[in-house]
């Protein structure tokens, strides 16, 4: 665990995700191949590399983990990556050591990475991010809005509880067409 009280402060669980302008992060294949809408985004820096650079672990649900496994690319990812989920049973062969099966509340879920030395949470998937919202975990998101409208899909939101208050810290255009706005939970 934390070290120091400045170790608790900087502790966080944090979401980098694109969306359509409806809010939807799949369309109702659950496909993402409209992120490809602006191709020219994928040639340009949008503070990925520096969002990843800044966290500890991959925090992802089963959704997302199979996504990726079924891109034809080797394993993206250079941190640790554990996966939240209730109906896989084991991690493929070449992914071990790579990524980990958790499972339980997602407070003793984010308990047992943190006791693995892992405290700054970068957390991918609808659902999860959606559960992490409801619990109130998620501490800063930074959401790429892609200009089409899908109509239907996967959203990124969902039903909370209570209400959530964010704060806008910047907002960047690129291509004068892709927006994204890095958002910080206000906690009172």
């Amino acid at each position: 665990m934390p070290e120091s009280d400045d170790e608790l402060l900087q502790m966080k669980n944090k979401v980098f995700i694109a969306t359509s302008l409806d809010g939807y992060i799949a369309d109702e294949n659950g496909e993402i191949d409209w992120l490809d809408t602006i191709p020219e985004i994928n040639t340009i820096d949008t503070g990925y590399a520096t969002f990843t650079a800044d966290i500890d672990a991959l925090v992802m649900g089963r959704i997302t983990f199979e996504t990726v496994c079924g891109f034809d690319i080797d394993w993206p990812y250079q941190k640790p990556v554990f996966v939240v989920s209730t109906t896989i049973t084991e991690i493929p062969v070449e992914l071990t050591g790579k990524v980990h099966l958790l499972k339980g509340t997602l407070k003793n879920i984010v308990k047992q990475i943190h006791q693995k030395g892992f405290y700054n949470l970068y957390i991918d998937g609808g659902r999860l991010i959606q559960s992490f919202l409801r619990e109130d975990l998620i501490d800063e998101m930074v959401i790429t809005v892609i200009p089409i409208l899908l109509g239907g899909g996967y959203p990124l939101f969902g039903k909370l509880t209570t209400r959530l208050n964010f704060e806008c810290q910047a907002t960047k255009l690129y291509l004068n067409a892709v927006v994204q706005n890095h958002f910080v939970r206000r906690r009172s």
